[in-house]
């Protein structure tokens, strides 16, 4: 049994919003520019549905666009030009604090930066996100104290990130993650940082946020966690293809 059951979400009240995938992208392109420098196109022209409950793999070489689409995913970058629907709901007629709510009660991102605060506990860093949503301070520390557990770093919940390896933060940022109990999980390599024994504990975890009803997108060069998806999208020259293909 998973460790915790996630409440489906009810039903949308939108009826145009009713048969949509979980997540459409229509034509979306991101072009990034700076200064006199070429124009760099991270993603050309993806189109990509996503149904709830899914479990999927985006592989592909370094430069490829992974990165860029879980931004996208994650409402933290914007396209260029193309659309993103989220349950129904066109991203781009969202305000910036509707965005914000979205990312923070519907998303849990794990990504390769971390994007700890430095200045509070491994607890407080779990706990923040929470605390923003109003989650009341008993589900809070049940919350928290779960993650932590899971996660196998209760003992550090009073240290500071700069007190913990690279991979003991990447286990902070997982806790954070699952500690919102998401719809959507977004996983940029999230065993990066970790060793063999470690990154096979994140990816049950992220097994069991899936069996609990979590829709999860993982970004991973690494062809065991590619397989272990229910699903495979492949990236290339920022483009969806319909294989593999090598960085050679």
């Amino acid at each position: 049994m998973s460790w915790w059951k996630r409440t489906p979400p009810p039903p949308t009240s939108d009826p145009a919003a009713a048969g949509h995938s979980l997540i459409h992208l229509e034509g979306v392109t991101r072009i990034y520019s700076s200064g006199s420098e070429e124009p760099a196109v991270a993603l050309r022209d993806v189109t990509l549905d996503i149904d709830r409950g899914e479990y999927v793999s985006v592989s592909g070489p370094s430069g490829c666009g992974k990165s860029t689409l879980l931004s996208v995913l994650a409402l933290i970058d914007t396209p260029t030009s193309g659309r993103y629907w989220l349950n129904g709901r066109a991203v781009d007629a969202l305000s910036p604090a509707e965005r914000a709510r979205v990312r923070n009660i519907d998303v849990g991102l794990i990504f390769q930066s971390f994007n700890l605060i430095g200045d509070m506990t491994v607890y407080e860093n779990v706990e923040y996100p929470l605390t923003i949503r109003g989650v009341a301070a008993d589900d809070r520390r049940a919350r928290v104290t779960a993650a932590l557990d899971r996660c196998g770093i209760a003992g550090r919940a009073k240290q500071r990130p700069s007190y913990l390896s690279g991979g003991q933060q990447q286990l902070v940022a997982i806790a954070r993650a699952i500690a919102g109990q998401p719809a959507i999980v977004l996983a940029d390599e999230p065993t990066g940082n970790l060793d063999s024994k470690a990154g096979e504990a994140v990816m049950q975890m992220l097994d069991e946020l899936h069996a609990a009803g979590s829709t999860v997108c993982i970004a991973t060069h690494d062809p065991r966690y590619i397989a272990r998806a229910r699903r495979q999208i492949y990236l290339f020259d920022g483009k969806v293809a319909d294989k593999p293909v090598s960085e050679s």
